[in-house]
């Protein structure tokens, strides 16, 4: 059995209720929970690196919001954001958020619309 180790970190805490309720529908612990995607993340990103693919890497930096959706498609030699959610969801990795000031913008330009009356 690999060794374990106790650590410090932080987490939202309305994330972290979520994430205890999940736990408990699923019959297991946070701690497991978060060892087994974890777990996923780092096995996924050294195989890849293993085998000399990028597309891992250009997901994640994508997930994480180091790129945006034009880069990422151009890292991965994709011209349609319907692949490129695809590649998301295949990798398991979550989509980006928006920026704050990227969603009042839409919020925005949304609320600018005319009413159909």
């Amino acid at each position: 059995m690999a060794e374990t180790v106790n650590f410090t970190s932080t987490v939202d805490r309305n994330l972290l209720k979520r994430a205890k309720i999940l736990a408990a529908k699923s019959d297991t612990s946070v701690n497991a929970l978060f060892n087994a995607e974890l777990r996923y993340l780092v096995e996924t990103f050294e195989a890849a690196e293993t085998a000399g693919n990028q597309n891992f890497r250009a997901l994640l930096d994508f997930s994480l919001g180091r790129t945006d959706e034009r880069q990422a498609m151009n890292a991965l030699g994709i011209d349609s954001a319907e692949d490129l959610f695809l590649l998301m969801a295949q990798a398991r990795l979550p989509m980006p958020r928006l920026s704050p000031s990227q969603t009042l913008r839409m919020v925005d330009e949304l609320n600018a619309l005319p009413l159909n009356g």
